[in-house]
């Protein structure tokens, strides 16, 4: 499955545990954020003034990782 940025953190977060480590790396503490539910990719690259393309890279770097 490839991460998009119209995918919400939440979800992530709940199906991929080990992208947890990808966005601590970048200062979103998502883990425990109630924002996560709602809040895209995009939304917080967005938000944290992040790399939208870097952190999707890494993000689907750790799932392939895992597979």
């Amino acid at each position: 499955m490839k991460i998009v940025k119209e995918m919400k953190i939440g979800d992530l977060l709940r199906n991929y545990p080990e992208v947890v480590d990808v966005f601590l790396k970048y200062g979103l503490s998502c883990v425990g954020c109630p924002m996560s539910d709602p809040e895209s990719v995009e939304e917080a690259a967005l938000v944290h003034n992040i790399n939208l393309e870097d952190l999707l890279k890494e993000l689907n770097d750790a799932v392939k990782d895992e597979n």
